[in-house]
């Protein structure tokens, strides 16, 4: 028998009710993907994988249906890998997103969406959430979740399963080409400021390294990273440049004159090798973190990412390097 520990439950909204495809009505009633991001100077450790294998039986005494675990720094990569993870998901007949985030200080803390059912993969909204300060407190919390409320689950996982990244589906369909676009002097290029707002980007927020930030300390982060990328700018890149500070649909950038938007990604290098097609090197320190830029053509969904690697752990050096390949 469950009980009820509402000292668990976060509302976003003050008139929360277990409705059809709420948050706890999904995570207790279909299959669940777990997301995890863990801050490696937390302590004491835990990387992703520890987190899940300690989390998973809490999960399953709470009336979730846990069937895979994922790092979530790998699934929001890029728009096309996460396009990529939610065609996946979709086949699995996934309900429910659980978002756990472990935090520089040690915090853990973990959040219920519904599965959106697009490449947002989170559907905005009402959140089922729990926190805490320590691992055991922790799994005592994400097991009381569910107490007191029925589950539809019940042929569910005994162990936690860590499968390989999706691949084919809508990657498989992009294009990265190795070069620069044509008609840079044509059509403006938007800058997607870091923390822009907007369903798209919201799964990104749950990112160790960002998850809690007040809107305040995001716009300050911003304005700080708009200085820095307007002097990179300045300094490389003659055309015209548009800063966006929330996430527009391409309709809606089209019909500004923004047919190219820059792209960032940050992880593991050989990883964004990978999955940019770029044959890795000997010598390459392939768990190196690096920032590498790349242009998405929004008209034809290419993606340019120069004839040169040219990915830095500076992100200035990084764009640097990449501007100056694409306005040769």
């Amino acid at each position: 028998m469950k009980y009820l520990s509402t000292a668990v439950f976060i509302w976003l909204f003050p008139s929360y009710v277990f409705g059809q495809d709420s948050p706890a009505e999904v995570f207790l009633n279909g299959k669940s993907v777990v997301l995890v991001s863990a801050s490696p100077s937390a302590s004491p450790a835990y990387s992703w994988e520890n987190i899940g294998e300690e989390i998973h039986l809490s999960l399953v005494e709470s009336g979730a249906d846990p069937i895979a675990y994922y790092e979530l720094e790998d699934v929001v990569l890029s728009e096309a890998t996460q396009a990529t993870f939610a065609d996946s998901f979709t086949k699995r007949i996934v309900q429910s997103i659980v978002v756990v985030t472990r935090k520089q200080d040690g915090s853990f803390h973990l959040q219920v969406f519904p599965f959106s059912g697009d490449k947002n993969i989170l559907r905005m909204g009402q959140s089922l959430s729990t926190t805490a300060s320590t691992m055991e407190e922790f799994k005592d919390n994400v097991a009381s979740l569910g107490r007191n409320q029925p589950t539809g689950n019940y042929l569910v996982l005994e162990v936690p399963e860590f499968p390989q990244s999706p691949t084919g589906t809508e990657s498989s369909n992009t294009s990265y080409l190795k070069q620069a676009p044509l008609n840079l002097d044509v059509f403006k290029l938007g800058v997607v400021l870091t923390g822009a707002s907007g369903e798209s980007g919201f799964l990104t927020t749950f990112r160790h390294d960002l998850f809690g930030k007040s809107p305040e300390q995001r716009e300050a982060e911003q304005n700080a990273e708009k200085q820095g990328l307007e002097e990179v700018f300045r300094e490389v890149y003659t055309h015209q440049v548009e800063f966006l500070t929330e996430t527009l649909s391409n309709q809606e950038l089209i019909q500004s004159r923004i047919q190219f938007i820059l792209m960032r990604i940050e992880g593991r290098e050989g990883d964004i090798m990978q999955s940019m097609g770029v044959n890795i090197p000997p010598d390459t320190d392939v768990n190196r973190i690096v920032v590498k830029y790349y242009i998405k053509f929004l008209v034809r969904n290419e993606l340019y990412i120069g004839s040169e690697w040219d990915a830095s752990p500076n992100w200035k050096e990084a764009l640097t390097a990449f501007l100056k390949q694409i306005v040769r």
